[in-house]
């Protein structure tokens, strides 16, 4: 959800009420939604892209570290060809897991504002609709906010800090920034259809989190040069034609035609803000961990987001446990 509008509540349409109102329909967001429907009360799941929209922008041939079963919801079976699946079958487990429950979900549609009022409801406006509910889930995950570098040329045509598919790449020359999976699988798959990939690694290796099955493969071909490296080093700055990058030995300018910052991301905090939720000095919210419910009372907190900046620390197969324990505070309290 990128940026967290003035308010703007449609005065001609009619509020829409619900028990629960869930902010994101990734899986965790889906989870928060089968267990409000468990529990019989009604709810509405709202996203401003397409179904689990941050897995949908994921790289093509992207595998998950974690196996099929750790990442299923509501009791669903997530079966795959491999141990590990892969991106595409994980959009069409979450899709078939959607249709089984016929969730309640409401695609393409931004939340704009949300208030909670002196009745203690939640008034609630998104590009098409006002609602009004007695909780909310916000389960926004991480992915819409890049973290910049902040260096000259960061702005440029050429420079993407999502990465799709590698043909596009082809035959060309490929800088990318960043030692961990994102990073790997980028270097690694467009060096394989063509083009000359140069890696800027902060460290003095590559990252501990890179999977294990990979590891070996990016590390032998840096290795035998295929993959040109430098490591403890920055890219300082970024050229149409060109990148200047600071090494142990001085500064490097070479020949460039693509970056990929794959810096990571970050949870909205303006908008969590905007909220009410309080951050401490790690961008980390308030919320009690027994119950996911934030300092707002009535307002919870659910996923990768309760993370701060430390966007390793929840997962799919971790925090799936959040809407279990959310639904179980919403039902004790009425």
């Amino acid at each position: 959800m990128k940026g967290f509008r003035k308010s703007i509540f449609l005065a001609t349409t009619e509020n829409q009420h619900f028990d629960v109102l869930i902010i994101g329909a990734g899986p965790i967001g889906l989870a928060c939604g089968i267990e409000a429907q468990k529990a019989g009360k009604s709810y509405v799941i709202i996203d401003k892209g397409t179904l689990v929209n941050s897995l949908y922008n994921y790289p093509a041939f992207m595998t998950f570290f974690s196996t099929s079963e750790r990442l299923e919801i509501g009791g669903v079976p997530f079966m795959s060809i491999s141990t590990k699946p892969n991106r595409n079958e994980a959009l069409e487990y979450y899709r078939r897991v959607t249709e089984k429950f016929q969730l309640n979900v409401r695609l393409f549609e931004e939340v704009l504002n949300c208030k909670k009022q002196e009745s203690g409801l939640f008034q609630v406006a998104t590009s098409k609709a006002n609602y009004e509910a007695e909780n909310v889930i916000v389960a926004t995950g991480f992915y819409d906010v890049p973290n910049l570098m902040n260096i000259p040329g960061e702005d440029l045509p050429k420079v993407v800090h999502y990465y799709k598919d590698p043909h596009y790449y082809a035959f060309s020359k490929v800088l990318v920034v960043g030692a961990n999976n994102s990073s790997v699988d980028v270097a690694l798959e467009t060096y394989r259809k063509g083009a000359e990939v140069t890696m800027v690694i902060r460290g003095s290796e590559m990252g501990p989190n890179v999977k294990y099955w990979v590891r070996p493969d990016i590390e032998n071909r840096i290795k035998e040069g295929s993959i040109k490296a430098y490591f403890e080093s920055n890219l300082k700055e970024i050229k149409e034609h060109s990148v200047i990058i600071t090494t142990p030995e001085g500064e490097v300018e070479i020949e460039n035609d693509f970056v990929a910052a794959m810096t990571g991301y970050q949870p909205n905090f303006e908008f969590l803000e905007k909220l009410g939720v309080t951050l401490d000095e790690n961008k980390v919210p308030n919320y009690n961990p027994a119950t996911m419910e934030s300092n707002v009372q009535g307002l919870y907190l659910a996923g990768v987001v309760c993370g701060g900046m430390d966007t390793h620390k929840w997962f799919i197969e971790n925090s799936r446990v959040h809407a279990e324990q959310i639904m179980k505070n919403i039902v004790g309290k009425s």
